[in-house]
């Protein structure tokens, strides 16, 4: 990264400020509601929002507000609007401004490959963290195979790390269908020749073959047999599926996260589902290993990053600490699983749509309908 008065910030550098927790001081042009709904966020990281225009006339506004000294980056939505304020600043004599490069677009899509550990007998596991928007996927390896697990529409960073590792991905897997963001499993599968797994209860509108992904399947990666063993915990969706792998790791899904659990109305089914969360936490989830280690498909919040930004937790401290899986009383649970959660996703019944084969939308129409948080927990920020 140069520093010359005014360069761009590639969302791989934000990102590495934010896990390395050095400080980064962010001036977002953006309007005030796009700024109020989603933004850039970590322990170290102070931003303020001056909306682009109004500081066509000059940026005295903002360096009142800036610290005198350090790195500014000026983020706006698609790049333009920050490269221009960042080049006003610059001419005003600051030096260490930044603007980043393709905007909070390019912030939604990068993902951060994070491991999470060597598994039994050969092989790895890793988690990719798509830390603009909260997403988390996974890819197991052994032995020359890969499996991927809630594969995210930008594939090529699968492919590419696959490539890297040597490794052919044979199986594409989603634990539910989304609603969030678009799944890139099916057209991940397609254009490596992988099988494409799908819960069957998930599938029932779906207009493409998959093969079905039912309870105790057992998917094999690799000559090493690191099995991903499917567990049905329906709740989220109704054909949601959770996966042990190695017998230490419970891939949970949108079912269980860090600091929450997720939410059953994104269907718009959730007095339907209610019982079917419940009894998928309180008593499925129980019958685990309290050793076994939770890798969720999201996270809320940026203080659920652990160590190198891995998310993570102990089956058995989530029990303890996590609000969803301490309330005892069953009515309780109803109303707070099914009243005042937070607003949906964007475009999330479009994107069910997508995932369902029924609509094509284009690249930049998909861009779209993803932008902002992923809004799939009860208790959300």
């Amino acid at each position: 990264m140069t520093t010359n008065a005014y360069n761009p910030m590639t969302a791989k550098e934000v990102t590495r400020f934010i896990l390395d927790k050095k400080p980064l001081f962010i001036l977002d042009v953006r309007n005030e509601t796009d700024y109020a709904d989603w933004r850039i966020e970590g322990e170290t990281v102070q931003s303020i929002n001056i909306p682009y225009f109004d500081l066509l006339e000059g940026v005295e506004a903002a360096i009142e507000r800036m610290p005198a000294e350090g790195q500014v980056l000026v983020v706006c939505a698609k790049e333009g609007s920050s490269k221009f304020v960042a080049e006003q600043l610059a001419e005003t004599g600051r030096t260490d401004v930044f603007y980043l490069e393709g905007g909070m677009k390019a912030w939604s899509e990068y993902l951060e490959p994070v491991k999470v550990a060597d598994l039994q007998g050969g092989g790895e596991l890793y988690q990719f963290v798509r830390i603009g928007k909260g997403c988390l996927s996974y890819m197991v390896l052994s032995d020359g195979e890969a499996a991927t697990i809630d594969t995210l529409r930008i594939t090529d960073v699968f492919e590419q790390f696959a490539a890297e590792k040597k490794a052919e991905i044979k199986h594409t897997i989603d634990t539910h269908l989304h609603a969030d963001h678009i799944s890139g499993g099916r057209q991940l599968a397609e254009k490596v020749g992988a099988t494409y797994w799908l819960p069957p209860k998930d599938a029932g509108e779906v207009t493409f073959e998959y093969a079905a992904l039912n309870d105790a399947n057992e998917i094999t990666v690799g000559g090493t047999k690191i099995k991903i063993q499917a567990l049905y915990s329906p709740g989220h969706t109704i054909g949601s599926t959770s996966f042990i792998v190695d017998d230490r790791y419970l891939l949970s899904g949108d079912i269980l996260f860090v600091e929450s659990i997720g939410r059953p109305d994104l269907a718009g089914l959730a007095e339907d589902w209610v019982g079917d969360l419940r009894n998928t936490l309180y008593s499925r989830y129980k019958e685990l290993s309290e050793e076994l280690i939770v890798l969720p498909a999201h996270f809320g919040k940026i203080t659920e990053l652990g160590e190198g930004g891995k998310v993570s937790a102990r089956l058995g401290d989530l029990f303890a600490h996590n609000p969803g899986l301490n309330i005892h009383d069953e009515d309780e649970f109803r109303r707070t699983v099914t009243e005042n959660l937070p607003q949906h996703p964007n475009s999330y019944q479009q994107i069910r749509q997508t995932n369902m084969g029924k609509i094509a939308p284009t690249a930049d129409e998909q861009r779209e309908m993803e932008i902002g948080p992923n809004r799939c927990a009860v208790h959300d920020k």
